[in-house]
């Protein structure tokens, strides 16, 4: 029998031979056949995977207990455990379960040591010989009891300390097939967190000959297809020019220009110029890019096609921030301070809000006028609860209006909203998510955890990219940003 209940996953045991345990550690969609089931990778896309997956944590599924499989789980667990309790308590007892499941906690206890952990290893096989077990069953006096406190033992000091308590707990249960029940669920935690702590100690070198393997494929590819690089080269070279300044009016101002503009420009702007280019400007910029692609263009960078399903999605997400941010401003500046004061409110016009707007791509009028509707609605609402005094009718006319008007691209707030969430990522790729969320762009606050998740995919997508494709972007950005223009760490520091 496997390991019963393997629930949730705990951070990993550690070289316990000295006692010593390591503290708890606390993606793309899967490609599926046409019968459901995941499809085989390719090894380029599994290379990519790797590279790609910050997280190496995982979790045993956790079956509903309302679900038909869930049920079913437990059934035949129960069972089994019942039958176990019939055989412990017969005259004679009856230990052969009991000797299979001593058998598999002894496999497991040996699978979490280390090789190092040999005393350990000989006070397992000790404990728990199988010849000797098999004498005291035949006997009839085989003591559960004396061998789950030598098992409990062995499990504190492999365990990781969120699991301690659970260890502990197990020690004050009498009855042994409780406790052998409850033995095999630790047990299972346990080896969920070895395999968590396996994983995210291999996940430097994984990652690194993932991006090794990505760059060598990538180099076959381009010797059999120079012209793989033409369309990255004009993506680099789309964000230099978007990046330079517009050239001049001419030799000198119209009749109608300003007089700060017929006089030219200020003395400390004369003597500094533009600030030059550089490779980490432009390619920024690239990344930044790849949000506003067009459907219909074609000439999509060879080195982003593994993840342009990724940025699909993360330009949907970016859109749908937009909408909610330039909801909360509208409602905000029509209703005051005091409701958006309270955590609560904004939470809930927020679920209101993504509700509301699921299909707004394909239906915005629709959608926005649903949430004129019930915003408007939930703003009296708590205005009145709050004992407050309600909107008028023009007021409310005018919140639904304005809001309504959200549907439309061109609508100024949206406009501006969507100006600073590409800021807000701009800044992500230079300084970092958690130092852009320290100075958010006036507007997001409201959204500042939803933009810490979308800065966060937005970067590890990038990073991983420029990791593994940084040498071909250098040598094109060499030809876009000549040697006396760019800064004197240019094209070196990507």
């Amino acid at each position: 029998m496997q390991a019963a209940e393997e629930q949730v996953p705990l951070a990993d045991p550690s070289g316990a031979e000295s006692g010593s345990r390591k503290p708890g550690a606390a993606g793309p969609q899967d490609k599926a056949s046409a019968d459901g089931q995941p499809a085989r990778l390719t090894e380029s896309e599994l290379n990519h995977r790797i590279g790609m997956d910050h997280d190496f944590h995982r979790e045993e599924k956790v079956l509903p207990p309302s679900s038909l499989e869930g049920q079913a789980k437990e059934t035949m667990h129960d069972a089994f455990w019942g039958h176990l309790k019939e055989q412990l308590s017969a005259v004679p007892p009856d230990f052969s379960c009991a000797l299979e499941l001593l058998k598999e906690i002894k496999e497991i206890l040996l699978s979490l040591l280390s090789p190092r952990q040999s005393r350990l290893r000989h006070e397992v096989e000790e404990a728990l010989a199988a010849d000797r077990l098999q004498q005291e069953a035949a006997r009839g006096d085989l003591d559960i009891p004396r061998l789950s406190t030598g098992i409990l033992s062995m499990m504190t000091l492999l365990c990781a300390p969120v699991r301690d308590a659970a260890v502990q707990k197990l020690d004050g249960i009498t009855d042994s097939t409780l406790l052998l029940r409850g033995i095999f669920q630790v047990l299972g935690l346990m080896k969920t967190d070895m395999r968590n702590y396996t994983l995210q100690s291999l996940q430097p070198h994984l990652r690194e000959h993932s991006i090794q393997q990505e760059r060598a494929q990538f180099q076959e590819r381009l010797s059999r297809q120079p012209g793989l690089l033409d369309h990255i080269a004009k993506w680099l070279n789309r964000a230099a020019t978007d990046l330079r300044p517009a050239p001049g009016p001419g030799p000198g101002p119209g009749p109608d220009a300003p007089a700060s503009s017929a006089a030219g420009p200020a003395p400390s702007e004369a003597a500094s110029g533009p600030e030059p280019l550089s490779p980490a400007m432009v390619l920024s910029q690239a990344f930044l890019n790849l949000l506003l692609w067009d459907p219909e263009d074609q000439e999509f960078p060879e080195t982003l096609l593994a993840d342009r399903a990724r940025l699909r999605e993360l330009e949907a997400q970016l859109r749908r921030l937009t909408v909610l941010a330039s909801v909360l401003l509208v409602a905000g500046s029509s209703s005051g301070s005091v409701l958006f004061g309270s955590p609560q409110f904004v939470d809930r016009l927020k679920r209101t809000t993504h509700a509301l707007t699921e299909h707004f791509d394909s239906r915005p009028e629709e959608a926005m006028l649903a949430v004129s509707e019930q915003v408007s609605q939930e703003i009296q609402q708590s205005l009145k609860s709050m004992g407050l005094a309600a909107l008028s009718s023009d007021s409310t006319a005018f919140l639904m209006g304005q809001l309504q008007d959200i549907a439309h691209a061109q609508n100024c707030v949206r406009s501006v909203v969507d100006q600073r969430i590409h800021l807000f990522l701009k800044c992500c790729l230079v300084l970092g998510v958690q130092r852009s969320l320290m100075d958010l762009p006036g507007g997001l606050t409201l959204i500042e955890a939803e933009l810490a998740e979308l800065g966060q995919r937005f970067v590890n997508i990038t990073h991983h990219n420029q990791q593994v494709f940084g040498p071909y972007y250098t040598e094109i950005l060499k030809t876009l940003i000549p040697p006396g223009q760019a800064p004197q760490a240019g094209v070196e520091s990507l």
